[in-house]
């Protein structure tokens, strides 16, 4: 038996609770994973809260990653006793995710803890942590470089933003941080942001063109501010996009594609490829705080039902841990 977060589908409600399950419902892949850490993202509390379309498959085990040690495996690439890192592949969706005791899942979904990497590291790392460190990589081979301007990154407060604030920063970018939070300017500016804007500023109609503001952006808002930053970004600038908290509508036009070379980038940490992941994590491990993972808050899976409401309403900030 092991212990897990259950969510279960209760006419149109989502009803989720701290259960025993049995090992032999586990039955998605060929590697058993003892979870050490999981983390609490944006899709993660819109699963657990019932607040978003997310769950795929009832019952479900959320969590979209995790951080353990492998108990048993039929892979050949992993044997017992292995670090490994899960993030995505429609884990805590489709598949029973990390929010549990143990997790059963397809070998070829595990990359290797890198190097003398703590699990409650990769976790405050994470799904966000992996995100960010695409995007800054995206800006960087589009050619996008710190002299040539501010880099915006929308949704700062949040995981994504608040590690793409501070890579971005470590990798001399001038880092202008959005964010509707305004009690934790001062936070943003101890990770590196040079300068905090308000979430209302982007919340407008944009004309076909703006100004001319960033160099480049990292964008985990979509919607309004997505269509904004794109009418606001330089010539020959280029914006990552990897989240729709502020919606999944894009009402622009093709002026800053087609009168400035405006590059649109888009970030899918989801189904990347191994080498991708495996060549992101081994940058992370050297380009965030060594005390990261102590700058975060870490739960139980019975706080995780609280937590998941309390993310959603803005109330934390940063990285969330699960520790099973």
């Amino acid at each position: 038996m092991f212990k897990a977060l259950l969510l279960e589908e209760s006419g149109k409600e989502t009803k989720a609770s701290v259960q025993r399950l049995n090992e032999n419902q586990l039955t998605n892949g060929d590697v058993l994973v003892k979870v050490d850490y999981s983390s609490l993202n944006y899709k993660d509390a819109m699963a657990i809260t019932g607040k978003g379309k997310i769950v795929r498959q009832w019952p479900m085990v959320p969590g979209i990653d995790f951080a353990g040690t492998v108990l048993a495996s039929d892979n050949p690439a992993h044997s017992i006793g292995d670090e490994v890192i899960l993030t995505g592949w429609g884990v805590g969706e489709k598949y029973w995710g990390g929010m549990a005791e143990k997790a059963c899942v397809k070998g070829e979904w595990l990359v290797p803890l890198p190097g003398t990497m703590s699990a409650k590291r990769a976790m405050a790392i994470g799904t966000a942590g992996l995100t960010a460190m695409l995007a800054v990589t995206a800006l960087e081979e589009a050619g996008i470089k710190p002299d040539q301007g501010p880099i915006l990154v929308t949704g700062a407060t949040g995981g994504v933003g608040s590690i793409a604030v501070r890579l971005l920063a470590k990798a001399g970018f001038d880092v202008h941080a959005e964010t509707g939070r305004r009690q934790h300017c001062d936070w943003l500016r101890e990770l590196g942001a040079s300068e905090v804007i308000d979430r209302a500023e982007f919340d407008k109609e944009p004309a076909a063109l703006e100004s001319q503001r960033w160099a480049g952006a990292i964008d985990a808002v979509g919607g309004r501010t997505l269509a904004r930053i794109l009418s606001q970004t330089q010539m020959n600038g280029a914006v990552a996009a990897c989240g729709l908290a502020g919606g999944v509508s894009l009402n622009t036009t093709v002026m800053p594609f087609i009168l400035r070379g405006v590059k649109l980038l888009g970030i899918d940490s989801v189904y990347v490829s191994k080498e991708k992941r495996i060549s992101a994590w081994q940058r992370l491990q050297t380009s965030l705080p060594l005390d990261f993972e102590e700058q975060s808050e870490v739960y139980t899976l019975d706080q995780s039902i609280t937590a998941a409401h309390d993310l959603l309403n803005g109330q934390l900030k940063g990285r969330v841990l699960i520790q099973p």
